[in-house]
């Protein structure tokens, strides 16, 4: 853990902070405070009462299910799957002041018809009808790859007609299935191209911005300008870019604790405040895909005090920190532990 920084040390070692922490300070008023979730995703072995009960002592609103203790089908799980059960579920989410904000499904668009697309097809729908009944707004759906023996546009197509089957499935609720920026589809032009031909008011998109810039490098700004109009819901995840013998079977992420890694999230999550976003941003761990991954208490609390309380303010007093400290080494880390530990 970093030394925390006084406040005078920290204001002589950045001048600049004055300025970001003014648009912090009014970002984190009770009326524009931001909605903050989690991915279950990042803690796989904890049962939902030590979900529940970690998310209201930590001030999160809102949970985003990916999985409950290692079962990846919701529709499974014992607190989601017989109506007595969700009743109960749903009283003990009211009592602690928490909603579901998204169920992450696997339900995967690239497939051309058969078996696995009928799977993934079923499986959609079936985390629709039961996000109806958690009064949850969004399910997830993978776009996913451009198998190489397939013509891209065709796979595409593809895409387009499971998320409108899936929008299709959710119309006259409140429920709308989202694909996110995930796996091959994740430059802003391909997404546009998708997401406008499949135009639905029961469907839409997540904005993964690591998933995005990890491989195409496209900024923030310009990716937001093209996909606005379609981002309902949003993964927050930070990672360090790995180069040369540093990198892993193909993989050049190593996931940090926020603010801690090479990715622009922070200036994402800024320019999606100035842009009007009024949806959660939902704290994604890759701990299931990643077991090497640190403890989930340290990451999902965002550097938790010693009291046991949480500094979940950390990312909206952090994200102008990344713009106005101009990303010189070490600016930020300064910054998010300033805030964290000053508090």
């Amino acid at each position: 853990m970093i030394n925390p920084y006084s406040r005078r040390k920290f204001l002589q070692t950045s001048s600049l902070l004055v300025a970001g922490t003014a648009v912090a300070s009014a970002f984190t008023s009770k009326k524009d405070k931001p909605l903050l979730s989690f991915s279950t995703l990042g803690c796989p072995d904890w049962t939902f009462t030590q979900i529940v009960d970690f998310a209201a002592l930590h001030g999160y609103s809102g949970l985003e299910l990916r999985g409950i203790k290692r079962e990846m089908d919701l529709t499974k799980v014992k607190e989601l799957a017989t109506p007595e059960a969700r009743k109960d579920t749903l009283k003990l989410m009211k009592d602690k002041g928490l909603r579901f904000v998204d169920l992450g499904s696997s339900a995967t668009l690239h497939f051309a018809e058969g078996a696995e697309r009928q799977k993934s097809m079923d499986e959609g729908k079936r985390f629709i009808d039961l996000a109806v009944q958690l009064d949850c707004p969004f399910i997830r759906a993978f776009p996913n790859n451009f198998p190489k023996e397939r013509d891209k546009a065709a796979t595409m197509d593809l895409m387009v007609k499971g998320l409108l089957e899936l929008a299709d499935h959710a119309k006259g609720s409140k429920v709308s299935a989202l694909i996110e920026s995930h796996g091959d589809l994740v430059h802003s032009n391909d997404l546009e191209a998708v997401m406008k031909a499949a135009t639905h008011p029961n469907a839409g998109l997540i904005w993964d911005v690591v998933n995005m810039w990890s491989i195409t490098r496209e900024a923030p700004a310009d990716a937001y300008k093209v996909l606005k109009p379609y981002i309902r819901h949003t993964h927050i995840k930070d990672a360090k870019i790995l180069k040369g013998d540093d990198v892993k079977k193909g993989e050049n992420l190593q996931y940090v604790l926020l603010g801690q890694g090479d990715t622009p999230i922070l200036e994402a999550v800024d320019i999606l405040k100035k842009g009007g976003y009024k949806g959660y941003y939902s704290f994604e761990w890759e701990k299931l895909w990643h077991p090497e991954l640190g403890d989930p208490a340290e990451a999902i609390a965002n550097y938790a005090k010693d009291e046991g309380e949480v500094g979940v303010d950390i990312l909206s007093n952090c994200m102008m920190v990344t713009l106005y400290a101009g990303h010189k080494p070490g600016a930020l880390a300064a910054a998010t532990n300033y805030i964290v530990f000053s508090n």
